[in-house]
């Protein structure tokens, strides 16, 4: 399970919402590895409506607020455009970290669906999401 704090999901599907009909992509951070009170948002890279690139810069500004507070990058998330909120086969193969928690908000529908995975090994396992 992952811990996603309000303001952290609300910005999130804000971000995919605001970037659609692009894919959006950001880190999760937080002072365990199932707790994320910040979601820092991130340039797509490859500025495309079916794959992402978390921007280099992106990544390390992310980073360094998390150790600034002790704390660690604990997850990705990204939208799927017109796709289910689950792994793709491009998504699987780039998973980085058996760690981190990969969380997909999907705009297929009417209105947003958000799911969160754990990718071990090419396993993908679902996970529950509480907001807090």
């Amino acid at each position: 399970m992952i811990e996603i704090s309000r303001d952290a999901y609300s910005t999130m599907v804000g971000l995919a919402l605001d970037e659609y009909p692009l894919e959006m992509c950001g880190l999760l951070a937080g002072p365990t590895p199932d707790r994320a009170p910040t979601f820092t948002p991130c340039r797509n890279d490859d500025q495309s409506a079916r794959v992402y690139t978390v921007n280099p810069r992106d990544f390390m500004r992310a980073e360094m607020a998390a150790e600034d507070l002790d704390w660690e990058i604990n997850g990705v998330v990204h939208s799927h455009t017109h796709s289910e909120p689950y792994p793709s086969p491009t998504d699987v193969s780039a998973a980085v970290d058996p760690n981190w928690h990969y969380v997909i908000v999907s705009l297929k529908r009417e209105l947003p669906e958000v799911r969160s995975y754990r990718i071990v090994d090419g396993a993908i396992l679902e996970e529950q999401i509480s907001i807090s």
